[in-house]
């Protein structure tokens, strides 16, 4: 998917939101258990009660590997009925050699069709660059993420009191454009967004942690904007276990409905 593609999406939708489809067989709604695929139906109830109130949808690709092969087969199925308007994130956090991650670029690129993928930097850009050489297709690169141990690292800081998450945020856009290139930037930071923001002013933020991590929407908007918003909020767990009822799609969508009329108040393009 474009970049203008993507933006106009918001525009037209009046949202920036991201649901993460991260189903867990001991918490969807009992009654799906009797189905033979029980992940893709709840996939499918997600996607049908919220396509119309996001611009995207994130597996955790985890959720799936840990079934095996049924969980490969759900989220293909997931793939197939996600609406071609939809931007698709991989959240598979890969990252390996060249040699590799090029299999996972294929995987993730060709085989599953996905839009997007995020990817970890530690191993540098003969890790990432197999990934930006698809058309139209995007590398989510882990910068600074909203899980606690991400003090353990990317906080670390220089002899010159610069942290280890600036240097990466900085050093990927030698790798990478606007148009193929985003960050992942946790909503629990909120201090940081606007030096960040600062730093790579053009580039889109996948933006977890807004919801059950205690992230604030508005102050996320407010340092994190630019001109075409450049955020993707991501919120799973909030919204896709928002009920447990045979009627758990109304709460989904009532969930889905509050975040996306909060962002459609910030939506000025």
């Amino acid at each position: 998917m474009t970049r203008e593609h993507l933006v106009h999406q918001i525009v037209v939708k009046k949202s920036f939101l991201c649901v993460g489809l991260d189903p867990d067989m001991k918490k969807i709604p009992a009654h799906l258990l009797q189905y033979d695929d029980p992940i893709f139906e709840f996939n499918k109830a997600i996607i049908d009660a919220t396509s119309d109130l996001c611009v995207a949808y994130k597996p955790n690709i985890a959720f799936y590997e840990c079934l095996g092969r049924k969980g490969w087969q759900s989220l293909e199925k997931t793939m197939d009925y996600i609406p071609q308007s939809m931007f698709t994130i991989a959240d598979a956090k890969r990252g390996d050699i060249g040699n590799t991650s090029k299999k996972y670029a294929d995987t993730f690129f060709e085989y599953l069709d996905f839009d997007a993928v995020t990817v970890a930097p530690y191993m540098g850009i003969d890790s990432v660059s197999p990934f930006l050489e698809y058309t139209d297709r995007w590398v989510i690169l882990l910068g600074l993420t909203s899980n606690q141990g991400s003090d353990d690292f990317q906080q670390m800081k220089d002899s010159n009191g610069i942290p280890l998450y600036e240097k990466v945020i900085s050093k990927a856009q030698e790798w990478g454009r606007p148009d193929n290139l985003m960050f992942v930037i946790g909503a629990t930071h909120p201090d940081s967004f606007g030096t960040i923001r600062a730093m790579a002013q053009d580039y889109f933020f996948l933006v977890p942690g807004i919801g059950a991590q205690g992230g604030d929407l508005d102050m996320v908007v407010k340092s994190g904007r630019n001109p075409d918003m450049g955020l993707l909020v991501n919120s799973s767990r909030d919204i896709i276990y928002a009920g447990s009822g045979t009627d758990f799609q109304n709460d989904v969508r009532r969930k889905a409905m509050e975040l996306q009329q909060k962002m459609a108040a910030h939506i000025t393009l």
